[in-house]
């Protein structure tokens, strides 16, 4: 089957605003130090459901989507809200139950046809809704075969992947007659900067105030094209690389910090210079250092960005375990309560003024950048509306800039397979996909089918 049929007409029949079934009081909730580190940016998500013997009809589904979904922002109430900036200049979320932008939309193309590999053509202006307000945005598209994709669009600034995730389980909890299992928590006051605030100067090391650059962080002109793919990687292949990052005598590493190392390397080969400087990043949540228990439903971001720089001959000269080693070394002083207490105390410092993550900072001499973000909670298994599991579910986040950004979720086989979201320049994808034996590998219609055990017809 190949990659699938990437040009397809969408046909929107309607949109709506869909808000929580209970009226709201209109409050405002303020962004938390940790939230006010967010640039404003959509996050999107998607899953495809394949058509089953016994599944409902589209109107049907529409109706439970919808039905559930004004239940389920009755307790989420921030993504029916809207962000608005306050007299100091800081973006605040106004809950005023405005809604979430609802699209029902239909595709003329199957599930099987479908060429997610390259998703900027199949998903991107698509399937994946625009966010031209609020908060959220849900487009529901019945595909020709039956099959249904749900995609979500929601700013960065009110919620990072933890929330969102806990969001959509909710939702889904809720459409199946479920009880919601986590309740958000939004007590800001979790993560209030201390007085006095104190702080190392590591947030200095990853964060700048926008002051202090020559230049406004906004992104540069891209000097070559930046594309999104979606791959996949074999459980085996998973195991392999972390047991590879541990091997020689290195100590046990994460198959995250495995995958970062070995992506870290990998995409030093596409630097044109080894003088040039290489920078990876890693996403940290926070909430299992700060405070496991108060802070596992908090809802809101908790995240901090370490990262770390070696030259592209750096790294040619190292082997895996090596590099491996780097990355748990910049993780390291990230991965404490006191860190994320001291980051808090940090943008205290600084406000109102916005600061930025250095990592994703054009550097004078060039080079590379490129941050992973772990999604590999994501709860693909528990988005069960009605009509069985998703066949596929992935992230979208083409932000923009010329830094990558890569995220691995769980496949929705649950065999330990990754989904792995890449959005990169096409240089850096062309030395990714030219490696030999090839690790990631292409997302196309073949894979995804073999969930099913669906016959592939040429």
């Amino acid at each position: 089957m190949g990659e699938g049929k990437r040009g397809y007409a969408v046909t929107v029949h309607r949109k709506e605003r869909v808000a929580a079934v209970l009226p709201l009081q209109e409050h405002w909730l303020s962004l938390s130090n940790l939230d006010l580190l967010l640039p404003p940016l959509d996050v999107g998500v998607f899953f495809c459901y394949e058509k089953l013997p016994g599944s409902p009809s589209f109107a049907t589904m529409l109706s439970s989507l919808k039905g559930s979904l004004v239940q389920a922002l009755v307790s989420y109430y921030p993504f029916a809200g809207e962000v608005v900036t306050n007299s100091t200049g800081e973006p605040e979320l106004l809950c005023n139950n405005r809604g979430v932008d609802f699209i029902e939309a239909y595709a003329d193309v199957e599930l099987r046809e479908l060429s997610l590999y390259k998703p900027d053509e199949s998903l991107g202006g698509k399937l994946m809704p625009k966010k031209e307000g609020g908060v959220l945005c849900v487009q529901a598209t019945e595909l020709r075969c039956g099959g249904l994709v749900v995609a979500c669009a929601f700013d960065h600034r009110i919620a990072d992947a933890v929330s969102a995730d806990m969001f959509l389980v909710a939702w889904a909890e809720l459409a199946t007659s479920k009880p919601v299992s986590r309740i958000p928590s939004f007590r800001r006051s979790l993560l209030n900067p201390r007085r006095p605030g104190r702080h190392d100067s590591f947030p200095d090391r990853l964060y700048a105030p926008i002051s202090s650059l020559s230049r406004p962080p906004s992104p540069p002109p891209l000097q070559q094209p930046v594309v999104s793919r979606i791959y996949y990687i074999t459980a085996e292949d998973v195991d392999s690389m972390q047991t590879a990052a541990s091997a020689g005598g290195a100590a046990y590493r994460t198959k995250v910090e495995a995958f970062t190392a070995y992506l870290w390397r990998v995409l030093a080969k596409g630097t044109v210079s080894g003088d040039k400087p290489c920078r990876m990043g890693l996403v940290v949540d926070g909430r299992s250092r700060l405070d496991a228990r108060a802070m596992a439903n908090y809802f809101g971001n908790v995240l901090t960005l370490p990262y770390g720089t070696l030259s592209a001959a750096e790294l040619g000269r190292m082997e895996l375990p090596e590099v491996a080693d780097a990355v748990h070394e910049f993780l390291r002083p990230a991965v404490t309560a006191e860190h994320f207490r001291g980051l808090v105390d940090w943008v205290e410092s600084h406000r109102p003024e916005p600061a930025v993550a250095r990592v994703y900072l054009e550097d004078e001499e060039g080079g590379m950048a490129c941050i992973v973000s772990s999604g590999r909670r994501f709860p693909s298994s528990e988005l069960e509306f009605g009509w069985g599991k998703p066949t596929l579910a992935s992230y979208y986040f083409p932000w923009g800039g010329s830094a990558g950004f890569v995220m691995p979720t769980p496949s929705a086989k649950g065999n330990g397979d990754w989904v792995v979201y890449a959005y990169l320049l096409k240089d850096l994808v062309e030395v990714l996909e030219a490696q030999s034996p090839q690790v990631l590998r292409p997302l196309t219609p073949d894979y995804y089918l073999s969930l099913l055990k669906l016959e592939v017809v040429d």
